[in-house]
């Protein structure tokens, strides 16, 4: 029997979800969501970036906030977000194998819980789609069309390309109380544990499409930290991989690892003046204009 069959047979994994849904509109690049379909009471942000790239005429830099109408179309828009995990248990199993010196079993099975856990969130993205939202109800998909994705909506996760901050997750994560409801909780470092969890967001609109941010210059990076309350530091810190541009700080310390490299070039004694100094025999410029003057002194 192999490791797939016995997760299955023996139930080495439990797996677990939450999602919710809420009015939402677009306010610039954020996403306000509310409380209710009044649309009164503001519960959350969310907050997108913006691709900043040359693109041909015609064409538009993205932000997720575009795939959500605006307050001000009259268009009563939602937004969803969810928390997924198949790997409660998984640590436990593949310690057993590790313990047993069977590493690639260990592996394996750390490596099966990952894609049980896509294969979850396909999987629930599939019933948002068709019945917990229930935008797409008559939505009939082969596995082929929904590997390739040809469904309506999107399901971004922070850290990935079309939104790379992952301080992004503490907000989904509050919105949904993950850690009770789904079983799944949030270091420090904002990494899921178990670690066999995926977390995003579900967006309906038609149009909606995966993209990449890409490169983002200083300008966005603090009109960012200024919606977020964040400093220019922290952000750019979370943002590291996509900035365009070296920080202040990271410029300064370029420049003293640099200056450390420098090789140090020794001083270069000039000969002493004092003949008492020279040694016996000594026939260096000064001894020799020394002599030369004695002898015409004689």
């Amino acid at each position: 029997m192999n490791v797939l069959d016995r997760i299955v047979e023996e139930k080495w994994f439990a797996a677990s979800a939450a999602i919710g849904f809420w009015p939402a509109a677009a306010d610039g690049d954020d996403i306000v969501l509310y409380a209710d379909d009044k649309r009164k009471k503001k519960i959350a942000t969310l907050h997108t970036l913006r691709q900043q790239l040359e693109k041909r005429e015609g064409r538009f830099n993205a932000a997720l906030s575009d795939f959500i109408a605006p307050s001000a179309s009259g268009v009563p828009d939602y937004i969803g977000a969810f928390v997924v995990t198949a790997g409660i248990g998984e640590d436990a199993i593949a310690d057993r194998f590790k313990l047993a010196n069977d590493d690639y079993s260990s592996i394996l099975c750390k490596a099966l819980a990952d894609r049980l856990a896509e294969a979850f969130a396909e999987h629930m993205h599939a019933r948002v789609r068709r019945e917990f939202w229930g935008y797409a109800p008559d939505e009939a998909l082969t596995n082929e069309e929904m590997i390739h994705e040809k469904y309506d909506g999107i399901r971004p996760a922070p850290g990935y390309p079309a939104q790379p901050d992952h301080t992004e997750k503490a907000t989904l994560f509050k919105l949904l109380d993950a850690e009770k409801t789904a079983g799944v909780k949030l270091t420090e470092s904002f990494a899921m544990w178990p670690g066999s969890s995926v977390s995003g967001l579900y967006f309906g609109n038609a149009e909606s499409f995966y993209f990449g941010v890409g490169k983002i210059e200083r300008d966005q990076v603090e009109d960012y930290a200024a919606r977020k309350g964040m400093s220019v530091g922290e952000i750019e810190r979370w943002l590291a991989p996509i900035l365009n541009y070296i920080p202040v700080q990271d410029q300064s310390t370029q420049a003293r690892v640099v200056k450390d490299a420098t090789p140090k070039v020794a001083p270069v004694a000039e000969p002493a003046n004092d003949i008492a100094s020279h040694p016996p025999g000594c026939t260096c410029a000064v001894h020799l204009a020394w002599r030369k003057k004695a002898v015409g002194a004689g």
